[in-house]
């Protein structure tokens, strides 16, 4: 399971963080956050610490949802020194989601190796 975060602890957890954050918006009702979220868990796996992914229950967060303009569930925001650099509204498949998180993957990296 990925860390969930709350509208409260979302300035502390990505605004601020010194590491990129993948932050998945999501609801319980959602059956394509459900094969979503094992997806975000290998990435984070396989990454180490060179970012972090976090979840956002948009159900119990809609103001931060809506600052966001969240509009479909599952989206994933992608944060890098407290912008939102990229995003992903809209999934059609298991390996579309698979080859988007990778293309977010190449980002980071490449936003890293751009400050050293």
């Amino acid at each position: 399971m990925l860390p969930a975060i709350e509208a409260h602890t979302f300035n502390q957890e990505v605004l601020r963080s010194n590491i990129p954050v993948l932050v998945s918006f999501w609801a319980p009702w959602c059956r394509v956050c459900r094969w979503v979220e094992p997806l975000l868990h290998n990435l984070q796996l396989r990454s180490a610490s060179a970012f972090k992914i976090v979840s956002v229950n948009a159900d119990t967060n809609l103001h931060l949802a809506s600052c966001y303009k969240v509009i479909n569930i599952p989206s994933l925001l992608l944060f890098d020194r407290g912008q939102l650099v990229e995003r992903i509204d809209h999934f059609g498949s298991q390996a579309e989601a698979q080859q988007l998180l990778e293309c977010a993957l190449d980002q980071i990296a490449r936003s890293q190796l751009s400050t050293g």
